[in-house]
């Protein structure tokens, strides 16, 4: 890849769906400008139906734009469609995987409908098997895999044809700890390699570990594009404390949004986020309502604002709506052995 040349660059794009002038239709997308880097781990961020998902789409070619211009490498992606399509590798929340077939037959096949030769095929399937962790269930039928599994072998099909760059939306969305966990060393890993990386993603945390770059669109337009540590800075006149209980902290939050100098309340199970100008001026009024609750404080931590906090304040997204969508980030982890999720 030209490292003078942005590995993606939009301008002014714009998705209509119906005609413009009709009050039934949606308008998805709406002129969103922004570039991703050679090399870059770009995260692409957003409330449910703000337009990430028909931005990819119409970035790897499955939509068309009603106006705008996309370049992927260099490349009009309305112009040069199939030779874009030779340069990414595309991970969606669909599954596009032969289930009666086994993990290293839907490589190879995949490999020969990219014309691959015989040998560089199977040196491909082998290495990336291996560097997923999939090598050992490489003769078992996809319809026997976890679904953590599915989606590694997912990636391995994106990246069979050695893409330069790589679009992933939502791909650790229903896994469990430690398959989510080990997906995001994977894509670390590749970053590190060399491959750009374009990322939709729920999960916050998730976007603070890997991210360089971070584009927030809000109902269809871009409302910021920063760095992790940039997009904490623009709300660091704010702080969060954070109260640890002996039980989950039922109860307690209509009491504690009432509290003067108290913005945000979000219960977190056993914890409780409270967003605050100032801490000394909340601490004493809090301490008073927990003290006349059952519950017992087990630890106090004032906290910069966080990644999440930030998404927050700049779509305006209920948090406790936020909270809930993470919360659904849980379980245990699977190896080749195990036979079904």
């Amino acid at each position: 890849m030209n490292h003078n040349v942005p590995a993606i660059e939009v301008r002014d794009l714009t998705k209509w769906y119906g005609p413009a002038d009709r009050p039934s239709s949606v308008l998805a997308v709406d002129q969103v400008s922004f570039r991703v880097r050679p090399g870059e781990f770009f995260g692409f961020l957003g409330p449910n139906g703000a337009g990430k998902t028909t931005t990819i789409r119409m970035l790897t070619g499955l939509t068309k734009p009603t106006s705008g211009t996309m370049t992927v490498t260099g490349l009009d992606v309305a112009d040069h469609l199939v030779e874009v399509k030779e340069r990414i590798g595309v991970v969606s929340d669909v599954a596009n995987l032969y289930e009666e077939m086994s993990a290293w037959d839907n490589l190879t096949f995949l490999a020969r409908l990219q014309g691959m030769a015989r040998r560089r095929r199977i040196e491909r399937g082998k290495a990336l098997l291996r560097f997923l962790d999939l090598y050992e269930c490489r003769g078992r039928p996809v319809g026997t895999f976890s679904t953590g599994q599915r989606k590694r072998l997912m990636i391995a099909a994106a990246l069979i044809h050695e893409p330069q760059i790589l679009f992933l939306d939502e791909p650790t969305t229903g896994l469990d700890v430690r398959s989510a966990r080990r997906i995001r060393e994977l894509l670390s890993e590749l970053n590190d390699r060399g491959v750009t990386i374009f990322l939709t993603t729920h999960y916050i945390e998730e976007a603070d570990q890997l991210c360089r770059r971070i584009a927030i669109i809000n109902q269809g337009r871009i409302v910021t594009v920063e760095t992790p540590e940039g997009l904490k800075n623009q709300i660091q006149s704010k702080k969060v404390i954070e109260v640890s209980f002996d039980r989950v902290a039922d109860g307690i939050s209509q009491r504690l949004r009432a509290l003067d100098g108290v913005e945000e309340v979000i219960i977190l199970g056993d914890r409780v986020r409270l967003t605050v100008p100032d801490p000394s001026q909340v601490l004493p009024s809090m301490m008073e309502v927990v003290r006349q609750s059952p519950l017992k404080i087990a630890a106090v931590n004032t906290m910069r604002p966080s990644l999440e906090d930030a998404f927050v304040a700049l779509t305006g997204l209920d948090p406790e709506a936020m909270a809930a969508e993470e919360s659904m980030f849980g379980g245990k982890g699977e190896t080749c052995e195990q036979e079904v999720d």
